[in-house]
């Protein structure tokens, strides 16, 4: 579907509530926990636990375990799509919204709907706008169950607004720059990459940029020769030359300096751990609602590994003074094998890396379009 839909849901018709199947609960609207939160970002694409996060969000659970969740009255999300419509008196924001895959069919979304509309209602709104529909069926789906009619379309290409000067930074494979470079060409992620930067010749990374027609810049620190200060001078012009709209962190190794960071505010990282949403946090709850720490740091899975830790992840956030500590924009959880090595473990945080990537960054083309 090229459009994006913002629907309307008329609160002053009254439909009767669906009942959630046998053995499912559902919670009423509260601050959504921890493991609630995780379980979200393991389920869905790995955005929707930061936008939960800032709302009021309604559980399903089966034998205490989530099976599906509605948010209502998020707070402060940039997605343009809210700043018509959404903005309105009396009008009150439904989603996300999600069931779990294995538990679809069964009546628990109508249940969450059911009761999102009728929370909505009990806070005093008149009307409820389900943002940002992409799916024709999804769109039908919220016509039937709570006769949601079509109020707004956004082109989604001029929403994504192509063209942004992407610089890319990294420290090794650069595997991550590759599927970035190829979502780009594909037309997945309306980016313009151009350009890259290393910090060591044996970067495997400028090897794949070159293959790619984009410009490497290998940028190596010679500590013996060359004061911090003066490395960083270097790095800070050879990235301020590019003019980028956006600088993507995919495997950096080298702790960027302050004036770096205030020149390019829209600057974000890939971080191979699952980190908090509140940055003040060093433990974070997984799905199973275990608590682990955030395991920031350039060694995160060693050290997972070496915490016995039974969690690894990725996050893809903004980059602030504060050492992974920036806004989440996506991250997904993964579970550690019994007896699993490093370097098979790296691999599969690889795999789920490229995902949340590309999560986070079409999250930041809808905010900042």
């Amino acid at each position: 579907m090229p459009e994006i839909l913002n629907l309307v849901v008329d609160l002053a018709r009254d439909r009767p509530a669906a009942q959630p199947p046998a053995g499912v609960e559902i919670a009423p609207p509260a601050a959504a926990d921890g493991r609630t939160l995780a379980w979200i970002d393991q389920m869905f694409d790995g955005t929707w636990s930061s936008e939960a996060a800032v709302g009021r969000t309604i559980v399903a659970r089966r034998a205490g375990s989530p099976v599906g969740f509605a948010t209502i009255e998020p707070q402060g999300l940039r997605f343009s799509w809210l700043a018509s419509l959404a903005r309105e008196p009396g009008v009150g924001v439904f989603g996300p919204f999600g069931v779990a895959p294995e538990e679809r069919g069964r009546g628990i979304g109508r249940a969450l709907l059911g009761r999102a509309v009728a929370a909505l209602r009990e806070s005093g709104h008149a009307r409820a706008i389900v943002p940002a529909v992409q799916d024709e069926r999804l769109a039908q789906y919220y016509a039937e169950c709570a006769g949601a009619d079509i109020a707004e379309r956004f082109d989604r290409t001029a929403l994504l607004r192509s063209g942004r000067r992407t610089l890319v930074m990294a420290s090794g494979n650069g595997s991550n720059f590759q599927a970035v470079l190829e979502a780009s060409r594909a037309g997945a992620l309306p980016l313009d990459v151009v350009g890259l930067i290393v910090n060591s010749e044996s970067a495997y990374a400028a090897e794949r940029a070159r293959a790619g027609s984009v410009p490497a810049t290998v940028l190596s620190w010679n500590r013996e020769r060359e004061s911090r200060a003066e490395y960083d001078a270097r790095l800070f012009e050879a990235a301020l030359s590019e003019s980028p709209d956006i600088v993507l962190l995919l495997g950096w190794m080298h702790l960027l300096a302050s004036p770096f960071v205030a020149t390019f505010p829209e600057l974000l990282n890939l971080h191979p751990a699952f980190l908090p949403l509140d940055a003040t946090r060093d433990d974070v709850v997984m799905p199973d609602g275990t608590r682990i720490p955030a395991f920031r740091g350039p060694r995160a899975v060693r050290d997972a590994l070496k915490a016995s830790s039974e969690w690894v992840g990725a996050t893809l956030h903004r980059v602030t003074a504060a050492t992974d500590r920036g806004p989440v924009m996506a991250r997904r959880p993964l579970r550690v094998k019994p007896g699993e090595e490093e370097a098979n473990l790296m691999e599969r945080v690889h795999e789920i890396e490229r995902g949340v990537v590309h999560a986070g960054v079409t999250r930041w083309l809808y905010e900042t379009g």
